[in-house]
């Protein structure tokens, strides 16, 4: 089920009108219940897996804080997890859509698959219950730290085998297919679900907040599950922390008209950049990457940028829709986003692209490697191996992991140029508004290149492709013979439009400047967005690029 989608816009004008409805604890069981019919639109079975990871980390806060569990603390989530393992892995809710006057047992329930699920919940358990007993007779400083490996080990080890199983297995098959030994048959086919990294580090910053003393955990197991599988942020985010949002998922939200209004501007902001911009660019960026012909220096420029355009208004669109309809909710998501092609360095740009992962990143990896304490080379080394799983996490291929190291490399190479030239990184303070605003431009537009330089190694799908296009753009330099088309004029349009928005946000150093505009101004605006955006219905609608993720 897509934002973009009528079956999204259906499903969230029932889940609203319920929600307005439902007295306070009844809200967060219908919005937990819908969160799961949510994920499960795409496949059921990945339900489970999200009730695995939530019933672990509940009882992992529990255990890291107290040392024991309490009766109703382990038997609520073991109840939970065993009728998830029945309902998702043992039903077959497709057959219930078949068009068959009659239906057998055996065409809606998986027998096989119930009998196997359920054994293996038994199993689990009694393993996790002893593991649990062992390490409650631990000293706390040993139980808490036994305890968090339980939720790390869990955690990244359901990431590793879904997502980077296959990726780490056919790059071991193509290193011994070239020596003559043939491992073909270690592959698996399997399915990587969808948003498993965002729920997976929200999950586990939840686990680590409360080993590090930063939060309580919470009792209320229904709650947390809220937290893991709250829809409007679970596929793409943002990642959100245990201690912003649990609290205002355990008490009574107030909903007001100022904040609905502004739910309301952020949904129709965010379906303008996505259907109007990021699908109106969609067509020729793909056309240009996955194009078998000749391909010229202007062909590589376009495409390049036209998926820096793409890639930032659709998932900046997302997470507009996520925080306006959690707004509707009274829930305030995290901004994910800040005007980050207006950073001149990458050190500023990690500080405006996706917030959410790139403080997770610093706070659980970068920090504990050692962050920004010892040499200048130590310095270099955390930050190439953060951001070298930064790119990982993107997705299982190499070029991802190319991403990474580019981005760790520009972070090295500031970090230096800041050490070794701090005069000339940082412009004085007795120098003019003026030429102070010139560096500040050319430092922009230099890094705007940096950066989409970047965007085409991310994009590509082959370093056969990454290289050739490489050449091109530094062999093949003024070769003006365009052979991809033109973007939607819902594009173009929006392009202008979100420039002068973002320019005027930048220029009076307020986000939410756009908001400030007089009454009349502020619906021409919406009405304008409205507009193009209903102009951007004929595109294709494409998924959320960060859907894979």
């Amino acid at each position: 089920m897509f934002f973009n989608s009528p079956e999204f816009l259906i499903f969230c004008f029932l889940v609203y009108g319920l929600y307005l409805a439902l007295p306070f604890r009844l809200q967060n069981y219908m919005l937990l219940l819908a969160s799961y019919i949510f994920y499960g639109w795409w496949d059921i079975r990945f339900l489970f897996l999200v009730a695995l990871s939530t019933t672990i980390d509940f009882w992992v806060g529990l255990m890291i804080e107290n040392g024991h569990l309490r009766l109703r603390q382990w038997l609520i989530p073991a109840i939970f997890l065993t009728v998830s393992a029945v309902v998702f892995l043992g039903l077959n809710p497709a057959s219930l859509l078949q068009s068959k006057e009659t239906l057998t047992l055996g065409e809606i329930v998986r027998v096989p698959q119930v009998w196997w699920s359920s054994a293996g919940v038994v199993v689990f358990l009694l393993f996790v219950s002893v593991v649990f007993w062992l390490l409650a007779g631990l000293a706390s400083p040993r139980r808490r730290l036994g305890c968090l490996m339980v939720s790390l080990v869990t955690q990244l080890g359901l990431l590793g085998v879904f997502k980077y199983f296959n990726f780490f297995v056919d790059s071991l098959t193509a290193m011994l297919a070239s020596i003559g030994v043939d491992v073909s048959t270690l592959h698996l086919n399997i399915i990587l679900p969808v948003g498993i990294s965002f729920y997976t580090f929200q999950s586990l910053s939840y686990t680590i907040d409360i080993y590090r003393g930063q939060f309580k955990p919470t009792d209320r197991f229904l709650d947390f599950a809220l937290f893991v599988a709250y829809f409007p942020q679970l596929q793409a985010g943002p990642i959100e922390r245990g201690r912003h949002l649990i609290p205002q998922l355990s008490t009574r939200r107030r909903i007001n008209l100022a904040q609905t209004s502004r739910g309301l501007y952020l949904i129709i902001l965010g379906f303008f950049k996505k259907v109007a911009i990021a699908d109106g660019v969609s067509p020729i960026v793909d056309q240009i990457f996955s194009s078998t012909g000749r391909i010229t220096w202007i062909d590589v420029i376009a495409g390049t940028v036209l998926f820096a355009v793409q890639i930032y208004c659709d998932f900046s669109g997302y997470t507009d829709i996520a925080r306006g309809i959690s707004k509707l909710f009274g829930i305030d998501l995290i901004v994910n986003f800040n005007l980050p092609y207006f950073a001149t360095n990458p050190q500023e740009f990690w500080r405006r692209w996706h917030i959410s992962l790139s403080t997770w990143l610093r706070d659980y990896l970068y920090m504990p490697l050692g962050g920004n304490r010892g040499g200048l080379l130590f310095i270099c080394r955390n930050l190439m191996i953060t951001m070298l799983l930064g790119g990982l996490w993107h997705g299982a291929a190499w070029n991802f992991v190319l991403w990474g190291f580019y981005q760790g490399s520009a972070l090295c190479i500031y970090r230096i140029w800041r050490e070794f030239f701090p005069k000339v990184a940082e412009p004085a303070e007795q120098q003019s508004a003026i030429m102070r605003g010139a560096r500040h431009l050319a430092a922009s537009i230099l890094f705007l290149v940096v950066t989409g330089y970047g965007w085409l190694l991310f994009r590509a799908h082959s370093f056969g492709q990454i290289a050739h296009f490489s050449s091109l753009l530094f062999t093949d330099f003024g070769d003006l013979n365009y052979g991809g088309g033109a973007p939607r004029l819902s594009a173009l349009l929006g392009i202008i439009l979100l420039i002068v928005m973002e320019l005027l946000q930048y220029w009076k150093a307020d986000s939410h400047y756009d908001q400030r505009f007089p009454t009349p101004v502020r619906g021409l605006l919406v009405a304008m967005m409205l507009l193009i955006t209903m102009m951007g219905t004929s595109n294709e609608p494409a998924q959320f690029i960060y859907f894979q993720f």
